[in-house]
């Protein structure tokens, strides 16, 4: 999931009066899954959103196609989500319906998309209204899968099937790592052992459907017949998956 605070731009020069200012900077509204997985066929799917905190809020949602700063006003895509916009109680839920609308998608693999809650915090109470106030608005995305039906395979068969070498990039060791498979698998962890020596790639990933992705790998490894890549990717549900495999011969160095 990407987490992410918007709304406030701040020059350094206000830095001591804003450190004056009461902040509220937890956001209260919980998002039921790390991803949601749409399929083909299925007239919808739901999500529930939660409100862990002490006041009411404010729940915009929608989806979009990978870029960060798309807003609903100015993306398309074939998903509507309904309610758009809801006003969450504390200790209270709202159950999102998204709905694919039908357009035109890839029926030989999964499509990726987004789903964002932007979660606008209450004005203040009349008992502070004018007392100085800074406010952030909380955004979160998580991925959204469209799965079409009859897929070659099975999501939780396409980790064992990604294909590993060793490489370099940038004069430093890196892994290769090609998904022949009509499914994305998201990583978490990667290490590389050959030869008693040991390398590692632990900010996260994803290879999509017939894509290669390469990650720089942190320490120092060799190519050797003992080579092995151990790995961590997720499951529909969030959960971790720990996989093992070989890697074929490295490649030349490749400049990035």
């Amino acid at each position: 999931m990407v987490w992410k605070a918007f709304g406030i731009a701040v020059a350094a020069g206000c830095a001591a009066w804003l450190a004056c200012l009461p902040v509220s900077a937890d956001a209260s509204v919980v998002i039921g899954a790390t991803r949601v997985v749409y399929n083909a066929g299925e007239p919808e799917v739901t999500l529930k959103l939660s409100n862990e905190g002490r006041s009411p809020a404010l729940a915009q949602s929608w989806v979009d196609t990978g870029d960060v700063h798309g807003t609903p006003s100015n993306i398309s895509v074939p998903f509507t989500v309904t309610p758009p916009i809801a006003r969450i109680d504390p200790s209270h839920s709202q159950t999102l319906r998204i709905v694919y609308t039908g357009e035109p998608l890839p029926k030989d693999r999964e499509s990726l998309f987004w789903l964002d809650v932007l979660e606008v915090p209450p004005k203040p109470g009349a008992d502070s209204a004018d007392a100085n106030h800074l406010q952030l608005a909380f955004r979160s995305r998580i991925k959204l899968f469209f799965r079409p039906e009859h897929l070659q395979g099975t999501p939780d068969a396409a980790a064992a099937q990604l294909a590993w070498r060793l490489t370099r990039t940038g004069g430093q060791p890196a892994v290769e790592v090609r998904n022949p498979t009509s499914f994305h698998v998201s990583l978490t962890e990667i290490s590389v052992q050959a030869a008693g020596k040991v390398a590692t790639f632990d900010d996260g990933g994803m290879v999509g459907p017939g894509e290669t992705a390469t990650f720089p790998l942190k320490g120092d490894v060799i190519d050797a017949p003992d080579a092995k890549v151990h790995y961590l990717w997720l499951n529909d549900y969030g959960g971790s998956v720990s996989g093992e495999a070989g890697l074929a011969p490295a490649t030349a160095s490749v400049s990035k």
